[in-house]
């Protein structure tokens, strides 16, 4: 997992450098002005208002994992976001801080447990080729090889701890309109 000391991709894909150069730029740009300055680095949001349009393409069966999926992403739910915003704005001393939960988690994992979670049929899975051909070279980047981060310096640094420490528990009980779990897919398991 990368931290807030780790570089952002130093070997982007070419339609994303000009992206990341901005966002390095910006966050010297704060940290260097003279008032006490802050950085956010967040995941990936999910939640209400956050997330409906991805639940849309997963339950159409629209995001395939690409290759082996082995890209590294870091989930925060918007509750948990907004709390470790309020945390680094009374507490926070100047610096980077990730606000993610605490498992960043490989797209074949988290990707086929979300569409459980909503209640969907599972993802297809495409080869990088294909998925090169039909999303591009940013899209293959993010489904193969981002990794994931760290948010040990906003827990210890800010006292602040996501309510869902977990993508996978965040999935389950926070993905519906009423806060309650989507129904599975998979078969229960009879009783001994």
């Amino acid at each position: 997992m990368k931290t807030e000391d780790d570089p952002l991709d130093p070997h982007p894909p070419k339609q994303q450098s000009q992206t990341l150069e901005a966002i390095r730029f910006l966050e010297r740009a704060v940290l260097a002005a003279p008032l006490e300055a802050l950085v956010l680095r967040y995941g990936n949001f999910y939640g209400p208002g956050a997330s409906e349009q991805m639940l849309d393409v997963v339950r159409k069966r629209k995001l395939p994992i690409v290759g082996a999926g082995g890209g590294i992403w870091s989930w925060i739910h918007i509750d948990d976001a907004a709390a470790a915003t309020v945390a680094a704005l009374e507490q926070g001393a100047p610096g980077i801080y990730n606000i993610v939960d605490d498992e960043p988690a490989p797209v074949s994992e988290w990707l086929p447990y979300l569409a459980d979670a909503v209640g969907a049929k599972p993802p297809r899975r495409v080869p990088v080729w294909l998925g090169r051909l039909a999303a591009g070279e940013v899209a293959v980047s993010w489904m193969t090889r981002i990794r994931g981060s760290s948010n040990a310096k906003a827990k210890r640094e800010l006292g602040w701890q996501p309510k869902w420490s977990s993508w996978r528990d965040g999935f389950r009980q926070a993905l519906t309109d009423d806060g309650t779990a989507a129904p599975s897919r998979s078969p229960e398991r009879p009783a001994a």
